[in-house]
């Protein structure tokens, strides 16, 4: 596995219902959960969630209650999505460091979603997916499990709020520290 000295962690929370989608509707990324883990220390700097408008959806309350962000946040304090690209371009080295998330549900999202807006994919092609390196690593998980319940078979504490991407992002960094010391 390719690393930088430092990985860039992301986590992302996008628009979702209990059930489908309402009709014209799509799941898209309402937050970039993001921190910079120095691989070797476990040290994590500049943590934070970038907030994103929708363009196709809105806020379920489904989506409020798993994540506690709400369509009022995002129209107040949301960007556009071309614009958090560009905040993880100039703030994060994004198209520098190897990055990591939690599943390939990251990966895939961004790059759809890059291509759905037409816009330049924003990371590098190094990805470490946290998940599968967990369970291959784990003495006794042996299999792909949730984030909380690798925290929980490390003893590590939950951080934050689950389904948060700015909390998120630093307990997968927990996660993925271990790992780089245990492989």
């Amino acid at each position: 596995m390719k690393t930088t000295e430092n990985i860039l962690i992301i986590d992302l929370e996008a628009t979702c219902w209990e059930n489908r989608p309402p009709r014209g509707q799509e799941s898209e990324i309402i937050e970039i959960g993001v921190c910079i883990m120095n691989a070797k220390t476990g040290k994590i700097s500049k943590n934070e969630g970038i907030l994103i408008k929708p363009q196709y959806s809105k806020v379920s309350p489904f989506c409020t209650e798993l994540t506690t962000l709400t369509q009022n946040m995002l129209d107040n304090e949301g960007i556009m999505l071309d614009d958090a690209f560009d905040i993880l371009r100039a703030e994060y080295d994004s198209e520098e460091l190897t990055w990591a998330s939690y599943g390939n549900y990251d990966l895939n999202m961004l790059q759809n979603q890059a291509r759905r807006f037409y816009l330049d994919y924003p990371l590098h092609d190094d990805h470490i997916n946290v998940k599968t390196l967990f369970g291959q690593i784990h003495p006794t998980v042996r299999k792909s499990v949730g984030m909380q319940r690798a925290l929980n078979e490390l003893g590590f504490k939950l951080d934050g709020t689950h389904h948060r991407g700015v909390d998120d992002a630093r307990n997968i960094a927990k996660i993925l520290h271990w790992c780089l010391q245990n492989n």
